[in-house]
């Protein structure tokens, strides 16, 4: 984001109401090579390829604010392969962490992984500090630390019905496991933080609390996500979970998050009644069915009945409920301006 836009999404987030309102979308591997004309592999292998296309995304909308912004990523890799995670990798396809093992015994006594050293957390680091300059040079900068979150690197780890399952019949060993990670994470952020003076806020995504109950939630997920949204003093606290989004948004507040992309199935007006009137929504259009699959008229149809929707336009960004799907198409996202203006 340009100093600009970083300045108005504080002011968006401490309550400032613009008119119109802006539009911001998630934007990473699912959507980003493709659309920029090349393959998932091309992209995450060439320092040279991935500075292209975000420097293309922002070039084709200079309107939109994309978060979290020149993302240096390896899909959901990253944070599992510090674990020891087998990562497999095909020339156009999502890649994918292999789970570690679905022993919660083995997974309790892991050790603390180094970011400095393991897995592929380390060429995160060194794409950014690589293309810093050229990032600062388009009068970007980088603006956020991101990371998956707890619950989510632990499925990974074990496998997502296994680990819902050692909530239930390993309570302990399961704490032991996601203090292990929360651990590793704080330290992943610090670390992103002292290496980028620019940094000045956490992404945070983590799909797996929507399929906790309240009190599981509460039991093993919200102390480790505040935790790590601890773990830097910054502005923009953004978390990400798109699938069942009630059972966290009472807390989202407590926990320090002041920034929430949810799933497009929650409408807008009933997610402000959970979350409260002090955390700014990111939504709300379907991404898929919407933004992918839908002609511009349907995008921009879309855009207007939210916009006809809202009660109060206090802390609201325009986006998608979720990431930017695969296959959205340059017009799709033109008509999702043109509804707003």
């Amino acid at each position: 984001m340009t100093n600009e836009q970083w300045k108005q999404l504080q002011a968006l987030l401490n309550g400032e109401v613009f008119d119109p309102l802006p539009a911001a979308f998630i934007i990473d591997s699912p959507w980003l090579p493709n659309w920029a004309g090349m393959t998932l592999m091309d992209y995450y292998a060439s320092e040279t390829n991935w500075l292209k296309a975000n420097l293309q995304a922002l070039h084709t909308f200079p309107d939109i604010w994309f978060l979290p912004g020149f993302w240096s990523e390896y899909g959901m890799c990253t944070e599992p392969s510090a674990f020891g995670a087998k990562c497999i990798w095909q020339e156009n396809e999502f890649p994918f962490a292999e789970k570690v093992s679905d022993d919660i015994d083995r997974l309790a006594s892991l050790p603390v992984p180094n970011p400095r050293s393991d897995g592929l957390v380390p060429f995160i680091l060194a794409r950014l500090r690589h293309l810093e300059p050229a990032i600062v040079e388009a009068n970007h900068a980088i603006r956020f630390a991101v990371a998956r979150g707890p619950l989510n690197i632990a499925g990974f780890l074990m496998g997502n019905t296994e680990f819902l399952m050692a909530m239930r019949m390993e309570p302990d060993k399961t704490h032991a496991l996601l203090q292990t990670i929360t651990t590793f994470l704080v330290d992943w952020i610090q670390l992103q933080a002292q290496t980028f003076a620019s940094i000045d806020g956490i992404l945070l995504l983590d799909d797996l609390v929507g399929f906790c109950s309240k009190e599981d939630f509460t039991t093993f997920a919200k102390p480790y996500l505040k935790q790590t949204f601890e773990a830097i003093d910054g502005s923009v606290r953004f978390f990400h979970n798109d699938a069942y989004g009630y059972v966290c948004a009472p807390h989202l507040a407590e926990i320090g998050i002041n920034l929430f992309n949810f799933s497009h199935e929650h409408p807008i007006n009933e997610m402000r009644s959970h979350v409260g009137d002090q955390v700014t929504l990111l939504g709300n259009i379907p991404p898929r069915d919407v933004m992918a699959q839908g002609t511009p008229n349907n995008v921009r149809d879309a855009v207007i009945q939210l916009l006809a929707d809202i009660e109060d336009p206090k802390r609201i960004l325009l986006s998608c409920g979720g990431g930017m799907a695969p296959g959205v198409p340059t017009e799709n996202i033109n008509a999702f301006l043109s509804g707003i203006h």
